[in-house]
């Protein structure tokens, strides 16, 4: 088959595009941590000088060449495109001036503690970066702005500056973990003005895993137990949306739930919808006196909410997630490659594409890896075709299944490949 539009061979039926145009709802990136100190007030400038001094790269994957992924446009461009990627949603990834750690997991300290007014400055910072990033390859990259939730009016504020300087990716929403100082999300009075501009200007609300969890140590019984939960704390932002009457009240908004996984949405939906079934229709129980004033002041279900207004941000889908994309919603699924992570689908998202969509109808294939996040975030699909028409994964050879010999070495680093023949779990 040609370009041009003629049905590829082994796809019965088929007679669209001869490739895929894939965008990836999850990737990440940063400034290289001395690039920052421009986009600074100059008044912050000899401050900036002495932190970074001091400042330690905290992961070796921030690190030479490995490192410039995060902010070498040319390299980055080039990689996504060898991995059959042509357009990318990117989250934050590099230590932004005056944070320890990288943003997206780091809580900052309580409202009433510690240096929030310089940790502000250095996200501003970062979000100034990033829109100078996503510029110099334009309608290729939808950044995401990053706030604090400590000061919503600045909050406000910054999210009017990333829409009007272009960074389509929408708002990072942070988490509310106990002991962080911070308001639950379920107090909707309070983080009404967020969600009142988000709706007002279209942005999507995207809530990463990582930051809601609680802050744990640093020793290796502490990393097991945040990398064993850190995804259900995420999740827990669902249910508070719900309960806060914030989707009901803001039915325009839509908000993204992304590198959680997929096959929670289905149980959690189900889960939701029986207590809400509870709290409105089971006069005498202990739900229906706790919950039915507030279901009933509610116009949908848990798991209308979702279908209306909820995506996954599906980071490197399992075929078993592949198989629940009707229960989730074909146009709810995003997939994502998470470059530049360990744990990337990247530089085997050809394969993991094939071994997670082979037999499935193309037209929902080309939705969920790419058609579902352009909408969403305002990527030009005719603008990305030409791009698509030469590095995009073939249709055809993504319909067909992924033999075992053909899994590239390597790419069990994925979770993507994890529990298939030959593949260690």
């Amino acid at each position: 088959m040609t370009d041009s539009g003629t049905a590829p061979s082994g796809v019965p039926g088929y007679d669209g595009p001869e490739r895929y145009t894939v965008v990836s709802a999850d990737c990440h990136g940063g400034g290289e941590i001395h690039e920052y100190r421009s986009y600074l007030p100059a008044a912050l400038h000899e401050r900036f000088d002495a932190w970074v001094a001091d400042y330690v790269v905290p992961y070796p994957d921030l690190l030479g060449d490995a490192g410039k992924r995060n902010w070498d446009s040319d390299r980055r461009l080039a990689d996504l495109e060898a991995d059959g990627v042509v357009a990318e949603v990117i989250y934050p990834n590099t230590v932004p001036p005056f944070f320890p750690k990288p943003s997206l997991t780091d809580q900052p300290p309580a409202a009433n503690a510690g240096d929030l007014s310089l940790r502000w400055e250095g996200l501003k910072a970062h979000n100034r970066w990033m829109a100078d990033f996503c510029a110099r390859t334009p309608g290729r990259r939808a950044g995401i702005v990053q706030i604090m939730l400590h000061d919503l009016d600045a909050a406000v504020e910054e999210i009017r500056w990333a829409h009007s300087a272009g960074l389509t990716g929408g708002v990072l929403l942070p988490g509310t973990p106990p002991g962080s100082g911070l308001v639950p999300l379920w107090q909707y009075a309070h983080y009404e003005p967020l969600w009142r501009v988000c709706e007002e200007l279209g942005v999507p609300v995207n809530h990463h895993t990582g930051s809601a969890a609680p802050p744990v140590g640093d020793t290796a019984l502490d990393k097991v137990v945040f990398l064993t939960e850190v995804s259900w704390w995420a999740h827990r932002a669902f249910t508070h949306l719900i309960v806060s009457g914030t989707m009901d009240r803001h039915p325009d908004l839509q908000f993204v739930f992304t590198e959680q996984g997929t096959a929670w949405i289905p149980e959690e939906c189900r889960r939701l919808d029986y207590y809400w079934g509870r709290m409105s229709k089971a006069v005498g129980s202990q739900e229906y006196e706790w919950g039915h004033d507030l279901v009933s002041s509610m116009d949908l279900k848990p798991s209308e909410y979702w279908a209306r207004q909820c995506h996954v941000g599906a980071s490197f889908q399992r075929p078993a997630e592949a198989a629940l994309r009707y229960q989730v919603g074909v146009d709810r699924v995003m997939w994502g490659s998470d470059y530049p992570h360990k744990e990337a689908s990247s530089p085997f998202s050809r394969e993991a594409l094939q071994l997670t969509y082979n037999g499935i109808d193309p037209v929902e294939v080309a939705a969920m890896v790419g058609g579902n996040a352009a909408a969403l975030y305002g990527f030009d699909l005719e603008f990305l075709a030409p791009i698509a028409a030469r590095v995009g994964p073939r249709v055809a050879d993504v319909y067909k299944p992924l033999a075992v010999e053909d899994i590239p070495a390597g790419a069990d680093k994925c979770p993507a490949f994890v529990g298939i023949a030959g593949v260690k779990p």
